[in-house]
């Protein structure tokens, strides 16, 4: 019976990771803080930018994100208009407390290729981390962005907001600015079910690394390893 109940109970959990959905089982869930805003936008349009204006984006991946887990933000370096500045170099500022990146991409305009993303290795700088080229292309239809993940801490508390801090940005003429303000807030919390499952089936191999579902992704894939993990257990 207890063989049958525990079984009934892993194809359970495993149905509800699949179908995606979200349940709370004492997880500390928050909503997110009224002045906690996902993402923030800036322009700069002077002197410097020859009547072109240059805008700014800074987004986290999610309103709220589990404790433990881990926040990816978006920034993105982009214009309007005639022009092509070259951004050799952009420095995000993750939230007080939070240590290296684990993940770092650039998106940027190749003349073959066109848009690419690649894996590219940030470093210190003046409390931030640094990504640098000879230069990304930027256009109106062609911004660059930088993606990059940081482990969120266990110090964390359920419930509180985390507000990251600015970006800087260098390059050509007009394209270079320091933005303190440029910040993204997420509101933690604590993991959710289908974050705890899926952890659960990756301590048992049964989840990749990354934290999919199976190698294949696929139910089926999924329902089968629970059944014979449990079935041998």
């Amino acid at each position: 019976m207890f063989r049958t109940s525990r079984i009934a109970a892993g194809i359970a959990a495993t149905t509800l990771v699949v179908a995606g959905v979200g349940v709370s089982l004492g997880s500390g869930i928050a909503a997110a803080a009224p002045d906690c805003a996902v993402s923030s936008h800036a322009t700069k349009r002077d002197a410097s930018t020859v009547g072109v204006t240059h805008v700014y984006d800074k987004i986290a991946s999610a309103e709220t994100i589990g404790v433990g887990t881990s926040v990816t933000y978006k920034v993105i370096v982009g214009t309007t208009g005639i022009g092509n500045p070259y951004v050799n170099t952009i420095t995000d500022f993750p939230p007080v407390g939070f240590g290296a990146p684990t993940k770092t991409t650039i998106t940027a305009y190749h003349a073959i290729g066109g848009q690419r993303t690649e894996d590219v290795t940030a470093t210190p700088n003046a409390g931030g981390w640094k990504v640098t080229s000879t230069g990304w292309f930027v256009n109106s239809g062609n911004p660059v962005t930088l993606t990059i993940t940081y482990p969120v801490p266990s110090s964390v508390k359920a419930g509180q907001a985390i507000t990251s801090g600015g970006v800087g940005v260098a390059g050509t003429v007009g394209v270079g600015t320091e933005l303190p303000g440029l910040t993204a807030c997420f509101t933690a919390r604590g993991a959710n079910a289908g974050e705890t499952v899926i952890g659960s089936l990756g301590d048992n191999g049964l989840g990749s690394s990354d934290g999919q579902l199976s190698s294949t992704g696929s139910a089926t894939d999924i329902l089968s390893d629970v059944l014979r993990n449990l079935i041998g257990s």
